[in-house]
């Protein structure tokens, strides 16, 4: 997730990058069609600049893309919620404009199979904005930690209060004059934010990895890299 302006020297994912990840780790989102709202509970794979999601059949969003020859024209919002309790949970929010087409039943004969074809897209978090082209879509990859990172984070959350502890030594002192709650907010394979909750407000900080990781086994090595990085004294990146 994008943080303060200044705060850039740690390496981070682009923004299709994030919207990439942030599309493929949704298992809800809201399409805007022709004056209404519906809600749908689906996963979304990215191909490309096309997405395919799935609709009840008798939903009436199935019904108005039935009706499109052309394709319906919808705004597709998805919301970024931290898997961890923090305050302002709100991480980003994505929305996205395209085409929507009907595909084909699905084989439980209840769902429809739907495709969006992306024109243009934004992501706003609380520190800064960025728009993507259907282009910038369809060369970017999901982060490969994004499928996993909810479970990753309320592991580390609700299971190493210590390791949080440890790596609050790779930090700015003046952060913890206060003695923030420290909360774990975000991760991808450059590094790992943290939440520094005060009473009257927050600050978040990355900490970014010696080196990316790969997968989640690799970022169990880049975890313990930061780790020892704080315990002996050496410098880390932050942002």
């Amino acid at each position: 997730m994008s943080l303060p302006p200044g705060d850039t020297e740690a390496p981070e994912p682009t923004t299709a990058e994030r919207i990439h990840s942030l599309l493929g780790a949704t298992s809800s989102l809201t399409v805007r069609a022709l004056g209404e709202r519906h809600d749908l509970d689906t996963p979304v794979s990215v191909h490309g600049s096309r997405l395919r999601l799935r609709a009840p059949l008798d939903a009436p969003l199935t019904a108005a893309a039935a009706r499109a020859g052309e394709g319906l024209a919808v705004v597709l919002d998805v919301t970024d919620v931290s898997p961890v309790a923090v305050r302002d949970r709100v991480r980003a929010r994505l929305t996205l404009a395209g085409r929507l087409h009907l595909a084909h039943l699905a084989d439980d004969g209840l769902t429809v199979h739907l495709h969006v074809d992306v024109a243009h897209a934004v992501l706003a978090t609380p520190y800064s904005t960025g728009a993507i082209t259907a282009a910038d879509l369809a060369r970017a990859t999901a982060d490969p930690l994004a499928r996993h990172e909810a479970a990753l984070l309320t592991h580390l959350a609700d299971d190493h209060a210590d390791a949080l502890d440890v790596l609050t030594r790779l930090l700015d002192p003046a952060l913890l004059a206060r003695t923030p709650d420290v909360r774990p907010l975000a991760l991808d394979r450059h590094g790992l934010v943290l939440r520094l909750d005060h009473p009257d407000g927050h600050r978040d900080v990355r900490l970014a990895f010696p080196e990316p990781a790969r997968d989640t086994e690799d970022f169990g090595h880049r975890m313990h890299d930061l780790l020892s990085a704080a315990r002996y004294g050496q410098p880390a990146h932050r942002g």
